[in-house]
């Protein structure tokens, strides 16, 4: 889940984030620089080590594909 945060910077800093950014990517470039120092690494490298892990993903992927089907084509 995402949330919403207001910040303020200095007009000059904002025009470099426009310009060397771009306008769309301005939230996840600021995520990415404040996420190593306010998250413990070790949550990052155990969700690395989860999408290493080829069958785990697989299994996951035909879990959530089973979600999609149509509880009447069971039926027939």
């Amino acid at each position: 889940m995402q949330k919403k945060l207001t910040i303020t910077v200095d007009e000059t800093v904002y025009r470099g984030l426009y310009e060397r950014v771009g306008a769309g990517r301005i939230s996840r470039f600021i995520e990415d620089l404040v996420r190593p120092h306010v998250l413990p690494r070790a949550l990052d490298d155990a969700y690395a080590a989860m999408a290493r892990d080829e069958d785990r993903e697989a299994e996951a992927l035909e879990w959530s594909e089973g979600l999609l089907q149509d509880p009447e084509d069971d039926a027939r």
